[in-house]
């Protein structure tokens, strides 16, 4: 099979991929889009996941050949089977995704009502502590990814197309804490565990590779363009225990800072845009209203219905204010925006003077941080990426954040504070913040 991209051109997909990519769960990402709101701000930005998960998978495939190109497997068959389990990995990472933003992720339910038999089995060779699920907690759209690769029509297909892989080895280069139920992963005396991982979810993985090229495209924006090629050119690996770890040639290096910078940017100038911020604010209130009829199921084959068009459906029926303002597209406009690296109370002393004269207002609070190295779960730096240098074989091999001064540059906080007011109530509210001098 073989899929026409605007990013990468021509995609070749196996038999046994295009069986997964023709399932029910698989075909219901072309109504999740990848940007939700952000087409409000960016007319072009209407692409969907389904096609951002095809360019990573893609993007897996070409990252595994420039990795291993001069690597010897035990066999042909074994370099295949650890491909094809890389390559489903960043295929349905994004399965499980729900409706037009993460906001719906409200309204999920319990964890223990998915029953996802996968998280019985965690890893033994980490800290219990990095590993521990809460099942009183909400699922999560990564919950119902595990659930739809480990357990549901589409694993089956998975076991069927690929009987040699064990739906559950692709579920744990997914999510990292699941314990492997064998050896696939060891070959040549490594585990390969770890940097496929890496691949699907790091600082470097094809996930952030595809959708920054892709957001930045239809964005219509320069903020996301990195140089692929070089980045995958320029991917190795290195062991360390044992261990299979994603490193990086040195020479590299000044794009793997290019590349952290441009999502950086993407973030604070396409995904947190004042307008797809005010209509998620909205949605955030109407899923917590008390008259929100709108929940996502536990069972799986139920939520293959939920995408963005049937809660667009919904909120179109009810009448409840903050679904009717996001259908008629009556939001509250931005008054007044605060950039910051350091905690500011202005815009929350302004926000108590506007309810004080009755003022309806709405606060939000964007954050980022450039890595996930800053504050980042025990996960995240148990694993490191390593830079290495091909051209000094006595250089010593050292974590990419300690090699780099851009982790230590923008190490702060970013961020951005806004206040919303209803939009009959703007001139009123204009007014105020003259004669306040706030």
């Amino acid at each position: 099979m073989e899929i026409r991209d605007p990013i990468h051109g021509s995609i070749e997909l196996s038999r046994g991929e295009e069986k997964i990519i023709d399932s029910a769960a698989y075909q219901r990402l072309r109504q999740i889009k990848q940007l939700g709101f952000s087409e409000f701000s960016f007319p072009g930005a209407t692409h969907n996941r389904f096609i951002h998960s095809i360019g990573a998978c893609h993007l897996a495939g070409r990252a595994f050949d420039s990795i291993f190109r001069d690597f010897k497997f035990s066999t042909a068959d074994k370099r295949a089977l650890l491909r094809q389990s890389l390559r489903l990995a960043a295929l349905l990472h994004d399965v499980g995704h729900g409706p037009l933003s993460h906001t719906t992720e409200e309204v999920m339910p319990f964890l223990s009502e998915l029953k996802i038999s996968a998280y019985e089995h965690r890893r033994t060779d980490m800290d219990p502590s990095s590993l521990f699920i809460d099942s009183k907690r909400r699922a999560d759209h990564e919950d119902y990814t595990i659930k739809f690769v480990t357990d549901s029509p589409l694993a089956e297909i998975i076991r069927k197309a690929f009987p040699d892989i064990n739906p559950l080895n692709v579920a744990c280069l997914i999510d990292n804490s699941l314990q492997t139920p064998d050896d696939f992963f060891h070959d040549q005396g490594f585990d390969f565990r770890t940097i496929f991982s890496q691949l699907v979810s790091s600082e470097l993985d094809v996930d952030r590779m595809d959708y920054l090229e892709r957001d930045a495209y239809f964005c219509g924006t320069n903020y996301g363009r990195v140089e692929l090629g070089w980045l995958l050119a320029n991917l190795t690996y290195h062991p360390v225990n044992g261990r299979m770890h994603l490193a990086l040639n040195r020479r590299a290096l000044y794009t793997f800072d290019d590349f952290l910078l441009s999502r950086h940017h993407m973030h604070l100038m396409v995904y947190f845009h004042h307008k797809a911020i005010i209509y998620e604010e909205m949605l955030l209130r109407f899923l917590t209203s008390k008259d929100c009829g709108f929940r996502l199921p536990a069972d799986i084959n139920q939520y293959i219905h939920f995408t963005d068009y049937s809660l667009y459906q919904h909120m179109a029926t009810s009448d409840n204010e903050w679904a009717k303002r996001i259908s008629n597209r009556r939001p509250y406009k931005m008054l007044f925006e605060l950039h910051s690296t350091e905690p500011n109370p202005r815009a929350e002393n302004m926000k108590a003077e506007f309810e004080r004269h009755n003022v309806k207002v709405i606060y939000s609070n964007s954050t980022m941080r450039l890595s996930k190295y800053h504050g980042g779960s025990p996960l995240e730096r148990v694993f490191p990426i390593y830079v290495v240098d091909h051209y000094d074989r006595m250089a010593t091999p050292y974590p990419i954040e300690d090699t780099t001064e851009i982790f230590q540059k923008y190490e702060e906080i970013r961020r951005i504070e806004r206040l919303y007011v209803a939009p009959e109530q703007f001139d009123e509210a204009e007014t105020l913040l003259v004669e306040k001098r706030m």
